[in-house]
């Protein structure tokens, strides 16, 4: 026997198409970047960027340099927002302690580490490279 969802209960998002899809999803997107700004580490990432992003036009010699310096400070705020997402699904199943969900966390923990190391490699690279 094949189990029938109840078409009630499925997001509506998933019957939109082209444009108004689109403006849902970007409506989406804008919430979960006002949900990021309420963690304090998205907050001093995106803080960040304001001076660095500007700063990669300033250090970068060629527009691969520049998205390459652009590039990883947003890769650096792209894995803390998934690492919340990470952490805030793993709280909503329980605030116990469990194995699984410390594995899941610190994991998420460690690929905003990595990425920042990322970072932080490509930009003294690059000052490196200019000053040297």
């Amino acid at each position: 026997m094949i189990a029938t969802t109840d078409q009630s209960k499925v997001n509506p998002q998933k019957h939109r198409t082209g444009l108004n899809r689109w403006l849902h999803a970007t409506g989406y997107s804008m919430a979960g970047l006002r949900a990021g700004w309420h963690e304090t580490a998205f907050r001093q990432e995106v803080l960040s960027a304001v001076g660095l992003v500007p700063a990669a036009f300033w250090l970068g010699r060629s527009w691969t340099e520049v998205a390459l310096l652009a590039g990883s400070v947003l890769i650096v705020m792209i894995v803390e927002l998934l690492n919340t997402s990470i952490e805030t699904a793993i709280d909503r199943i329980g605030q116990d302690w469990h194995d699984l969900s410390k594995r899941a966390k610190d994991m998420g923990s460690a690929a905003v580490f990595l990425s920042l190391l990322l970072c932080g490699g490509i930009w003294l690279a690059a000052l490196y490279h200019r000053f040297a």
